[in-house]
């Protein structure tokens, strides 16, 4: 099992009582916050504050297995109930099991609405694009809310460019958050990846879950077929020209639709797999648009 799922089941079983979905985002999230090190989840600013895509598949996941039990409750939450004692947490390593009790006895006991109310006192960031704040927070609190979202807003026109290999889903998020990119423009041929969190479903419902629009241009992409047997930078460079000369130019209608969004929207990123954005074709989508007439936008690569 992996070692994150034992930490699931482990604050569960700490905590020893049913915990809505909600609440055990929050309490994941407090759990990391004590971790020494590596966190075992990372968390984005959603709907109802710190969220965790891989920990929520990760409980869907150990559902499926028989470990917990998701109770359906009205206005879409749920209820975790842990379906068997394992005592999983003597299989922890004594700092992870040490902060597992302590997230218990400092917070085990808030209703759900002072979890929620707690993160965004503490954590002002991850309540940027909540939906409930204004019910949980005072005025004066709402106000580092907002100076903490104002801190990332930017009115530079930018062309940006990412690569999600090495990213979890929650990292690649916010990076794209605090660089205040309005539009991700996917130009894979085919918006699938092995990688969770990266096919297009999934990927288009978290970018529009905290506030970015997700198009997808597989006109700009390259067929698979055509990246295989690239073993070094000159093969790369190669593959890049042909494509420059063939597909990009036959398919300047879709860079131009492309185009449109940048001068409407005004902080686009383009994205695909390849971390270093020399082995990658969205390099050489963005020279085509920053070569393009009348360019008011500057250009920016994202790394890890």
């Amino acid at each position: 099992m992996y070692y994150r799922r034992k930490i699931i089941l482990a604050l569960l079983e700490a905590l020893d009582k049913d915990v809505s979905a909600k609440s055990m985002q929050k309490f994941l999230f407090l759990l990391t916050r004590k971790q020494k090190g590596d966190k075992s989840f990372d968390f984005v600013p959603y709907k109802y504050g710190c969220f965790s895509f891989q920990a929520n598949q990760d409980i869907i996941t150990l559902s499926k297995q028989g470990y917990i039990d998701i109770e359906k409750k009205e206005k879409k939450d749920s209820l975790y109930h842990s379906k068997c004692t394992t005592n999983i947490i003597q299989t922890l390593n004594m700092f992870d099991a040490q902060a597992i009790r302590e997230v218990c006895d400092e917070f085990g006991s808030m209703s759900q609405d002072e979890l929620i109310a707690y993160t965004y006192r503490t954590s002002p960031f991850t309540a940027i694009n909540s939906t409930i704040a204004d019910r949980l927070l005072t005025r004066k609190e709402l106000e580092k809310v907002k100076e903490c979202k104002e801190r990332y807003r930017s009115s530079v026109p930018v062309l940006m460019t990412i690569g999600y290999e090495g990213f979890s889903l929650e990292k690649y998020l916010k990076q794209l958050i605090c660089n205040d990119i309005r539009v991700l423009c996917d130009v894979r041929k085919n918006a699938f990846s092995m990688k969770y969190g990266f096919s297009k479903g999934i990927l288009q419902k978290a970018c529009e879950g905290v506030g970015i629009k997700y198009i997808h241009v597989p006109a700009l992409g390259i067929e698979s077929e055509d990246r295989k047997s690239l073993n070094t930078q000159e093969d790369y460079d190669c593959l890049f020209q042909t494509y420059e000369q063939t597909s990009l130019k036959d398919n300047m209608e879709a860079l131009l639709y492309v185009r449109s969004i940048l001068d409407e929207e005004k902080r686009v990123c383009l994205t695909c797999f390849e971390k270093d954005p020399k082995q990658c074709h969205r390099t050489r989508v963005a020279k085509a648009l920053m070569n393009l007439p009348n360019v008011t936008y500057k250009f920016q690569e994202i790394l890890l």
